[in-house]
């Protein structure tokens, strides 16, 4: 940290009244986020330390397709560069809501630092195999998303540290995100994709694409799963579920984050808690069934090879072949979605090139 910042952090946490805390380093996240506990006369905070000079810059609201590629990864899929101002603003909306985003305690935007609420440990993918119900937590987690879609979020939200744009989920960060399955997935896997098959997956991700711009915009968190998702039991109904990892959130569809959700990388989402989840959604949603599979199962199908060819990326590139022991599952999650009719061409492309990665999943 430089000097500069070290500074900037003090000062903030004086503000805030934590100059005297304890702190202790957390484990990171896939970003370039790091964070620390803080203790201080028997109460705790979370702080979040995201340098801004760390990624590249997020999108400009009227940015061109041009000046996105141009900029990077960030303003090309439309996410917030890890900026806090943007987890705050987000956090804030969704506390209006009525659901349960960290409050705030200190911010200083131009260093990067925000000091906020300790929701705790009790993280879904923690507390389940630790005993909790999972089909209970999967239900909320339902609810609380159909909140979460229920009202179209205003196109700037006015946040604690200024104005936050929420851009749409468009053409070009589809596109973009996609595109990473024939990029790396191919290297890692070793599949059989060449000329004739890499045109003809980009027609038919043109056609997913066009279809998906047709769906019901709704407000799509982007990270919603076990992770990232908090079991907070002394609080009741939806406010029950702790959310973390909202910066990035866009105007997208409904079937994404649920997609998120149930198609779990790091865990197995049992068929009657993948179920219940759903059923509390559409309850709660008043959504149709059978227009939510769909698009559950198209967008999934994007989510999905978006994931295998991240953790193909993350594998050939970075040097981090753990990332290969949820392959499996992603395969798996893939060959459920592709048993949809409306994606039978696209399973016969992957059933091409991809036979044994799909025979062979969970």
């Amino acid at each position: 940290m430089s000097l500069d910042r070290a500074v900037a952090l003090e000062a903030m946490l004086a503000k805030a009244g934590w100059a005297d805390a304890q702190r202790t380093p957390l484990a990171g996240d896939a970003s370039t986020r790091r964070y620390e506990r803080l203790h201080l006369n028997g109460r705790s905070a979370i702080l979040m330390d995201a340098p801004r000079a760390a990624e590249s810059g997020p999108c400009p609201p009227d940015a061109d397709e041009a000046t996105r590629l141009a900029m990077g990864w960030n303003a090309t899929s439309r996410l917030a560069a890890s900026r806090v101002e943007a987890f705050v603003a987000v956090g804030a909306y969704l506390e209006s809501l009525g659901l349960s985003a960290p409050a705030l305690y200190g911010l200083d935007v131009e260093a990067g630092f925000a000091l906020i609420e300790d929701l705790g440990d009790g993280l879904y993918a923690n507390v389940i195999p630790a005993g909790a119900s999972e089909v209970a937590l999967y239900r909320l987690a339902g609810e609380t998303l159909a909140v979460v879609q229920a009202a179209a979020p205003p196109a700037v939200l006015e946040g604690p540290g200024g104005a936050w744009p929420i851009l749409s989920l468009d053409g070009l960060a589809l596109r973009a995100n996609v595109d990473l399955f024939a990029e790396w997935t191919p290297q890692a896997e070793a599949l059989t994709f060449g000329a004739r098959e890499h045109a003809r997956f980009e027609a038919l991700r043109d056609g997913l694409i066009a279809e998906a711009l047709t769906f019901e915009r709704a407000l799509t968190i982007r990270d919603y799963h076990a992770e990232n998702l908090l079991w907070l039991p002394e609080r009741d109904g939806v406010k029950a579920v702790g959310l973390l990892d909202f910066q990035d959130a866009v105007l997208g569809f409904r079937g994404w984050d649920l997609s998120m959700l149930l198609h779990d990388a790091r865990r197995d989402v049992s068929p009657v808690a993948a179920q219940a989840a759903l059923n509390a959604y559409l309850e709660a949603s008043g959504a149709d069934e059978s227009t939510i599979r769909r698009e559950l199962a198209m967008l999934g199908a994007m989510n999905i090879l978006r994931i295998l060819g991240i953790f193909s990326r993350l594998t050939k590139r970075d040097g981090k072949p753990r990332y290969m022991s949820f392959m499996p599952r992603m395969w798996g999650h893939l060959r459920s979605v592709l048993r949809h009719p409306d994606l039978a061409d696209l399973a016969a492309l992957l059933g091409q090139v991809a036979r044994s990665q799909l025979e062979g999943a969970r």
